[in-house]
C-alpha cells in the first residue's frame, strides 16, 4: 500500500508523496481521492478541511449567491454556475481546488481560456475538472476558512487567470462582501457605494447580500441586485 497520511476520525488518506501541481491533480481524478471534506492545492501545499458546514453562515449563504447568480447567467445562456465539489485546476497560479462557487462563461471556453476536463474512461461529455482561468469565484467565509479565502487564495487566484474574486463572510451582520477586479499585477478591490452595493464587471451589475433572519434559529440570505 502507498505510504499516506491518514486524518483521524475521518479515515481520509492522503498520499505522501504529492511532489507536484500535475501529481496532486491525478490523484484528484482517481478513485482513491476522498469524497469528504475540501482538498486544495494551494501553491505547493495540499490544504485539508474537514469542517462541517455551518448551515446559517454558509450553507444558506452559497445556496443565495449561487441562485442568483444562476439567473443572472444561466437564464441568459451566457454561461454556467457550478457549485462545491467542481474543481478548478490552474498549473500556472499553481492552484488546484474546488471553490464554494465558480462561473464559467461560453466566451472563456470559445476563446480556450478554459477547458473541461474529462474523466478517464468515461463516456464522452462527462467532465470532472476546469482548467484555465474561471471568470467568476465566490468563497464563503467560515471560521475554517478565514485566512485562505482572505490571504492565501487572492494571489493565487491572480496568478490562475481568473478575472473576478468575491469573498462573502456571513458570520457578521451586515453581510461583508468584497468584489475583486483584476488589476496590474494584483487584484483591487471595488468601493461600495452609499447603499453597501459593489459593481461587478463581470456581471456588468451591482450587488450586495442581505442576511435575514427567520423563525426557528434559520438564517436565509438575498443577493440583492442593480443596473
Amino acid at each position: 500500500m502507498e505510504p499516506a497520511i491518514v486524518i483521524q476520525p475521518e479515515g481520509v488518506r492522503i498520499p505522501r508523496l504529492l511532489p507536484d501541481i500535475e501529481t496532486f491533480r491525478e490523484w484528484a481524478r482517481s478513485d482513491d481521492f476522498p469524497e469528504r471534506g475540501r482538498i486544495d492545492w494551494i501553491g505547493g501545499e495540499v490544504e485539508v478541511d474537514m469542517s462541517p458546514e455551518d448551515i446559517t453562515t454558509h450553507g444558506t449563504l452559497k445556496s443565495a449567491v449561487s441562485r442568483q447568480l444562476g439567473n443572472l447567467i444561466e437564464d441568459s445562456d451566457r454561461g454556467v454556475v457550478l457549485i462545491d465539489r467542481a474543481r478548478l485546476s490552474s498549473p500556472s497560479g499553481d492552484l488546484s481546488v474546488e471553490p464554494d462557487v465558480v462561473v464559467i462563461l461560453t466566451e472563456s471556453m470559445r476563446s480556450g481560456r478554459v477547458r473541461l476536463i474529462p474523466k478517464a474512461g468515461a463516456r464522452e461529455g462527462r467532465f470532472i475538472e476546469i482548467e484555465g482561468a474561471a471568470d467568476l469565484v465566490v468563497e464563503c467565509v467560515s471560521d475554517s476558512s478565514k485566512k485562505k479565502d482572505r490571504e492565501r487564495l487572492p494571489a493565487r487566484y491572480f496568478a490562475a487567470g481568473v478575472r473576478e474574486y468575491w469573498v462573502a463572510d456571513g458570520r457578521v451582520d451586515p453581510v461583508a462582501l468584497v468584489l475583486y477586479r483584476r488589476g496590474r499585477d494584483r487584484y483591487v478591490e471595488t468601493r461600495p457605494d452609499s447603499d453597501g452595493f459593489r459593481r461587478s464587471q463581470i456581471l456588468g451589475r451591482s450587488v450586495r447580500i442581505v442576511r435575514i433572519p427567520m423563525e426557528l434559529g434559520l438564517v436565509r440570505f438575498r443577493m440583492d441586485v442593480r443596473p
